[in-house]
């Protein structure tokens, strides 16, 4: 089994996911994600996968999000993807893999859980 977490370890609930994976005795591979963003292909297999549109998986709340006028209704999905991208901070975390098959997101932590029921 091929496990993969999209991570900041800065976010309390990304660590706390983390740590949740290696408790269970899991050593996923570690995508930090604002050093090494997802390009928009991946990006856009992750939003499949997820079953959620880019807005769901944008960090509204960010600065950038109203800065770049990202509630716009006239933005296509290739353009919201475009701009997580370009500004990685939007992506909300964390987002575990498996076998690139599944996802999901992990707020709360422990929604992880159903990957490996």
């Amino acid at each position: 089994m091929q496990v993969t977490i999209y991570h900041n370890p800065r976010c309390g609930k990304s660590r706390d996911t983390l740590a949740l994976l290696e408790a269970r005795g899991i050593r996923p591979d570690v995508v930090e994600y604002l050093k090494t963003p997802p390009d928009a292909v991946r990006l856009a297999q992750l939003l499949d996968l997820l079953g959620l549109t880019p807005r769901e998986l944008m960090r509204r709340k960010e600065a950038e999000y109203a800065l770049l006028g990202l509630d716009d209704p006239a933005l296509t999905r290739d353009e919201l993807i475009a701009a997580m991208v370009a500004t990685p901070r939007l992506i909300e975390r964390p987002i575990v893999v498996v076998d690139d098959q599944r996802a999901v997101l992990g707020r709360p932590p422990e929604a992880i859980l159903s990957l490996f029921v």
